[in-house]
């Protein structure tokens, strides 16, 4: 892992958490880990992720019902940037992040937050989706309360979202705007994406969190999954 970046998990729609320091972080039903997950399939104390040379790995605390890394059982496995942790119904994705979407008002010697390729002097930035899947950016420009032009090119074709403030405020793709073309942005999972800040919006089409959009698409996605 590279000085610059450290490492983040997401499991939407709660907020992103860092991994700092050299302790394990544990995940599971308890209220004493440090990622609970109200999850009926997953143990009390499930899963830990802890440092190692190189970067971090995920172990299984024999856990009643396993762990999984993209769909592989595992007892101990090294993480990749977007690697896919399943808990039970539980998906927590692994990421790595820099200080471009580092939220304001934190200390400039703060961990850091998922590995992105600047592209000038600090301003706009981009990245893989493989690595950093849509809702971990979603969710870090509204932390970073970022405002500018998010354009998502990915299976689902070309999409663009601006923010305001951290929030969703216009998103259009070739057949959709607003909430509606935002939800679409939201569910890419394959493709590249680019920020480039204080790029206006001209006209508002949606009233709503990036919490809301992605509970929302959440749902459709469980619905398309029966």
């Amino acid at each position: 892992m590279a000085a610059s970046s450290s490492a983040m998990l997401f499991v939407p729609p709660h907020p992103p958490l860092a991994l700092k320091g050299p302790d394990a972080v544990v995940l599971g039903r308890s209220r004493s880990c440090d990622l609970r997950l109200s999850d009926t399939d997953a143990s009390r104390r499930h899963a830990e992720i802890l440092p190692v040379t190189g970067g971090f790995v995920v172990r299984d605390l024999d856990s009643t019902n396993g762990t999984f890394v993209n769909g592989e059982r595992v007892s101990e496995r090294q993480l990749r940037p977007g690697d896919r942790i399943e808990i039970g119904s539980s998906v927590v994705t692994f990421c790595e992040v820099s200080a471009a979407l580092e939220p304001k008002g934190s200390d400039e010697d703060q961990e850091k937050t998922v590995m992105l390729e600047r592209r000038t002097s600090g301003e706009s930035f981009q990245g893989d989706l493989a690595e950093i899947p849509p809702f971990a950016v979603l969710q870090m420009l509204e932390l970073g309360r970022k405002s500018g032009l998010l354009e998502i090119d990915s299976d689902r074709g070309v999409g663009r979202l601006w923010f305001g403030d951290g929030a969703p405020v216009h998103a259009e793709t070739k057949d959709q705007t607003g909430f509606d073309a935002a939800l679409a942005i939201a569910q890419a999972s394959a493709g590249r994406f680019r920020f480039d800040p204080d790029v206006d919006c001209d006209e508002p089409t949606i009233q709503a969190s990036v919490t809301e959009l992605l509970l929302e698409a959440s749902r459709l996605l469980d619905e398309s999954a029966l």
